[in-house]
């Protein structure tokens, strides 16, 4: 994703600009309309997709647009409606089907009435869907429906909340806007600010738009065009107000002059996060780092401790971020423990104080509510940059965008004034508001969610399904391959935000290279499947040196290779791991001139025990699965064919060879792969999985 910072490092790139464009908005109407999308509709879809695209004007989730239009009933009756954003629908990929429909003279009658509770709102506007399957309209639905114009477009500028959240940013706002914009003070979404917008515009029908004091800004017109182009005037305004008189952030002393490396310090971090269960269970977090010139200047101000604690640039943050994030000690290179050490010190602060943040706001609260999990979502590293920190690998991205945003907003906030949101009380209305909450969602996590997995060889075959079978248990990838294609494909089989990368596992310093940029990416290593391999022939008498070293560099060397990195970043994070090994039946029941290949093999096989008796004391489970006769990159159509022709057996005879008479896929010992990861009290076990083979059955 592209860092909406860099162009802050060039002020002449940071106007916005129309991107509307006449061909395209008609290309959109021409689109929708075999649906029944009407032109307003299709529009809507296209102005909200503009506003949408721009990390300065919305974040995941954030923002909302509508279009009052008319659409027919079952009966064929023409029903005037709302179209609004709904709930779980991202503004940059918005389709029409997230914009549903409710009739407006209903939500309209709402106005009359003192007030209305929140879940009594979401009933109204849910019971008055003209579809029961549509998602839940916005919660800020009855702000649009109280506002008389057909399009409105609502965005959490960055530059817009730079000036609002400034101790005085009614000033300063009135100063850039003028009479062309009316002024909401801070009041929590809902039926009261749906309410007070109303009674701002008709202060003054002029206007062409609302700030939000420390929320956001609302533009409006009679076309989606005149709408959204009013939005970027004004966001522009706000941005070139921010271009005067700026002071910089001034560093703080003493910062180290050789930080520690990322992939040194991201273990570290994440297994002082991870929450010990007992019983070596862990709950752990997935993290996204990022850093830029911007980034470096704001985690390296002298003044860190003062505005990073302040709060969210709008309350709509907090769900993703929590109010606050942990600032740690800037890592110098070689003093990695005692970093840790006060790192670990200022987590628990962090925690204590939110324990302490919740208490003194539950105790006002009219409705008791339940504590959420203490932990941070964001880390803010002196001399590196910051860690967005999520239960998975989009939830890290999403928390780590919304960081980058935020560092945007309050740089340029100090940088004409102060820094200063809504207060503590409304910061906790928000993060415990029951809508809010409901936006992340519901239902339990798949077994092995949290969870980062490195499986080599995962261009193909055995280790392609073995990746796929932990992605569908809900586990991050890396999938390491020599062929980049083949690894990044099955990255992409994978889904999410897999990793695929090139990696030559007979290199150690390929193999070192690629657990360090894994651990860039996610943070960390739970468990690594060390499945690559090749298998050479000959007979063992007369076999060439050369061959059998290549085998042995391969077969043997490599998975040692992989499971020392696994290990050394298991132990920085200090809580356990899985290594898993592709064993093979060759390690147990040698064929006649395969020597080159099983040799090795027993001599992985026992490596995997191992590390199963040297490192269980770290909590770290070392297993293996002995497969065979599985189609593959060792098993190849061609080497099918010939074995099954010398013993004069068909293939499919060849291949179900066992005493099931079955034939064992790659899916089948990928399922043996992911039972073993599950296995929490389970090690130093080898899995046979070929349909049942005597001669190479263990125990």
């Amino acid at each position: 994703m592209r860092d909406p910072l860099a162009a802050k490092l060039n002020p002449v790139e940071v106007s916005m600009k129309s991107l509307w464009s006449d061909a395209d908005a008609e290309s959109y109407v021409a689109k929708y309309a075999p649906q029944g999308v009407n032109r307003d509709l299709a529009l809507r879809v296209y102005t909200t997709r503009l506003l949408g695209g721009d990390p300065r004007l919305v974040l995941h989730g954030g923002g909302n647009t509508s279009c009052k239009t008319t659409v027919d009933d079952l009966l064929g009756e023409a029903v005037e409606v709302l179209c609004v954003k709904g709930s779980g629908w991202d503004m940059g990929d918005i389709e029409p089907a997230g914009l549903p429909a409710v009739r407006l003279a209903p939500l309209l009658k709402l106005r009359k009435l003192e007030q209305l509770s929140d879940e009594d709102m979401v009933d109204f506007q849910r019971g008055n869907l003209m579809t029961s399957s549509s998602p839940n309209p916005s919660v800020e639905t009855l702000l649009h429906a109280f506002l008389p114009h057909k399009f409105i477009d609502h965005t959490h500028s960055t530059a817009v909340l730079s000036l609002t959240d400034q101790p005085d940013g009614d000033a300063i706002c009135r100063e850039v806007f003028g009479r062309k914009m009316g002024y909401v003070p801070y009041i929590m979404p809902g039926f009261a600010l749906a309410k007070k917008a109303a009674e701002v515009y008709e202060q003054d029908p002029s206007v062409e738009g609302l700030i939000l004091f420390k929320h956001g800004i609302f533009t409006f017109a009679e076309t989606a065009r005149d709408a959204y182009e009013r939005m970027i005037a004004h966001v522009t305004s706000a941005e070139q107000r921010l271009e005067k008189g700026r002071k910089t952030l001034v560093a703080a002393a003493g910062l180290p002059k050789a930080p520690a490396a990322l992939a040194e310090v991201a273990p570290v971090l994440r297994g002082l996060l991870a929450l010990d269960r007992g019983d070596g269970e862990f709950k752990r977090w997935v993290m996204d780092f990022r850093a830029s010139p911007a980034i470096r200047a704001y985690v390296d101000g002298a003044e860190l401790g003062r505005y990073s604690q302040q709060g969210v640039v709008t309350p709509d943050h907090t769900i993703r971020t929590k109010n606050w994030p942990v600032v740690l000690p800037a890592p110098e290179a070689g003093k990695i423990a005692p970093w840790a050490e006060a790192a670990k010190t200022a987590i628990a602060n962090f925690q204590a104080g939110y324990h302490a943040y919740f208490a003194r706001n539950n105790a006002r609260s009219a409705s008791k509510k339940t504590e959420l999990d203490p932990m941070p979502r964001v880390a803010l590293v002196p001399g590196l940059g910051l860690f967005g920190i999520g239960a998975s690998a989009k939830d890290a991205a999403i928390a780590a965008d919304i960081a980058v945003n935020t560092v945007e907003c309050i740089s340029d906030a100090e940088a004409i004034g102060s820094f200063q949101p809504v207060s503590e009380d409304h910061l906790f209305d928000l993060e415990y508001w029951s809508l809010e909450q409901a936006k992340l969602g519901k239902g339990g996590e798949k077994p092995l969610a949290r969870r980062i997995v490195v499986v080599t060889g995962g261009g193909s075959g055995i280790g392609a399904a073995t990746a796929k079978a932990f992605a569908r248990e809900g586990a991050e990838l890396a999938v390491l391959d020599r062929d980049l294609a083949a690894a990044q494909a099955t990255a992409k089989g994978c889904g999410g935000k897999a990793l695929g990368l090139a990696c030559d596992v007979t290199d150690a310093q390929a193999v070192r290279a690629a657990f360090d940029s894994v651990v860039e990416r996610f943070g960390g290593v739970d468990v690594v499947v060390s499945n690559a391999g090749a298998a050479w022939q000959g007979t063992v008498g007369e076999v060439d040196d050369a061959v059998l070293r290549q085998s042995f560099e391969l077969n043997f060397f490599a998975h040692q290779s992989v499971a020392q990195n696994a290990v050394r970043v298991m132990a920085a994070q200090g809580t356990g791991g899985v290594l898993l090994f592709n064993a093979s039946k060759q390690a147990v029941n040698p064929g006649k001139n395969f020597g080159p290949y099983g040799l090795p093999k027993a001599a992985c096989l026992f490596l995997m025990k191992q590390y199963a008796l040297d490192h269980g004391k770290d909590g770290i489970r070392s297993n293996a699965v002995n497969a065979d006769r599985i189609r593959s990159g060792l098993l190849t159509s061609d080497m099918i064919a010939s074995r099954s022709a010398a013993r004069g057996l068909t293939e499919k005879d060849y291949m179900g060879g066992n005493l099931l008479g079955r034939e064992v896929t790659a899916d089948d010992v990928a399922d043996a792969f992911v039972w073993l990861a599950k296995a929490s009290k389970v090690t130093a076990c080898t899995i046979t999985v070929d349909g049942g083979n005597i001669e190479a059955s263990l125990r």
